[in-house]
């Protein structure tokens, strides 16, 4: 079985605080993900410095092939005494998921993981032992696709103390709130920023405490294969494009000069729409056999305006719901951000010859910027990603 582990996370300080006291550390191997959660005792820079050594320590240690009695016993003998209360303290969630669907979950005092099967709640069967004068929780289980597990940090279940609700949001009212939300297309992103949105709420937009929620979501591989611009050589139209219709999964043109190549070496029309459901992107349009044909550089250019907002730790609701939208930008982006795997951009070299007058720049320089950032961001967020130029 080969499948994709999409993981993400996404986070809110405590109130007045710059740092967050929680720490997550995901590393990607041929063989398996990685994906630790650790909570720094208290908050702040202290709770920064505690989460970040535990959650590097722990995964690169188990990355590495150490056991997790190693691990826990670097961290005990490594994290720093804090001055105040005399201990050193983190709590932690460590998951590795390997190509095969196997998960290794271990747990020490961060709330318990949810474990969501085509959307319902299933328990997790876990050993109690100890390690170090640390008590543990061990797990051994399978995932498939359309798995979800959600991790939280204590923040989550206490979101609303003091303020909405006198006992705080329970790990329950959590889990109920996950299956709700589920859909079999939400992407990791998207459950973890609903459900932190909720927390902020809770918190009247003041947390309490550091409050972090971590997704990792089993998805079946697709590749997404990109041709933006023609090639340098005229004679490569031919081979480029009947490499271009070979390659798996979805398919995408950017460029008009480019659809018109794909367009007369597949022998499909290209039919042109004068939809413009945003002012500022160009209208896309229909090739048999192409999942989508968009407009060049504005339309890429608006796409990564998206991949960098996806990115960014300030990003709201809106910024998820634009990849909705009809227009050429957001469908690519969507395409490229949420539904693949792996992504492969074709790029041609060839510059414009409608271009070159002095009212505008070559754009030859813009597209491979623009094809190189958008590739940057999709590494950021676990994709595989290639560039083959012609």
């Amino acid at each position: 079985m080969k499948i994709y582990v999409e993981a993400d996370y996404l986070s809110l300080n405590r109130d007045n605080e710059e740092l967050c006291g929680d720490k997550v550390e995901i590393i990607r191997t041929e063989d398996f993900v990685i994906v630790v959660l650790a909570d720094g005792l208290g908050s702040g820079v202290k709770a920064n410095i505690l989460a970040t050594l535990t959650s590097k320590i722990i995964g690169t240690m188990i990355s590495m092939g150490a056991s997790i009695d190693e691990a826990v016993d670097t961290i005990i003998s490594t994290l720093p005494v804090c001055s105040e209360r005399g201990i050193a303290y983190s709590t932690f969630s460590i998951l590795q998921i390997f190509n095969t669907g196997q998960c290794y979950l271990v747990e020490f005092d961060n709330p318990a993981i949810i474990r969501l099967v085509k959307g319902r709640y299933v328990d997790i069967n876990r050993e109690i032992r100890e390690i170090n004068g640390k008590v543990i929780k061990e797990s051994r289980f399978f995932i498939n696709v359309e798995d979800a597990l959600v991790m939280v940090s204590d923040g989550a279940v206490h979101a609303g103390v003091g303020h909405i609700l006198n006992l705080g949001w329970q790990w329950e009212n959590v889990k109920d709130y996950l299956q709700r939300i589920y859909r079999k297309d939400i992407s990791a992103k998207n459950i973890c920023m609903l459900l932190l949105e909720v927390c902020d709420n809770l918190y009247a937009k003041k947390p309490g405490d550091d409050t972090t929620v971590v997704t990792i979501k089993v998805r079946n591989c697709l590749q997404v294969t990109v041709m933006i611009g023609p090639p340098v050589n005229k004679s490569m139209d031919k081979s480029v494009v009947s490499n271009f219709i070979n390659e798996d999964g979805k398919k995408i043109v950017c460029g008009g000069t480019t659809s018109q190549i794909v367009s007369r070496e597949i022998n499909q029309e290209v039919i042109t729409t004068l939809n413009y459901f945003d002012k500022d992107v160009p209208p896309t349009a229909k090739i048999e056999g192409i999942d989508l044909t968009t407009e060049g550089i504005l339309t890429m250019g608006k796409a990564l305006d998206y991949a960098k907002k996806y990115l960014s730790s300030e990003n709201t609701i809106k910024d998820f719901l634009d990849l909705n939208k009809q227009d050429g930008a957001s469908k690519l982006a969507k395409l490229l951000i949420e539904e693949s795997t792996s992504v492969k951009f074709i790029v041609g070299r060839a510059i414009n010859s409608a271009h070159q007058n002095p009212e505008f720049p070559l754009d030859l320089g813009i597209k491979l910027k623009l094809v190189e950032e958008m590739a940057s961001c999709l590494k950021q967020l676990g994709k595989k990603v290639s560039l083959e130029y012609f």
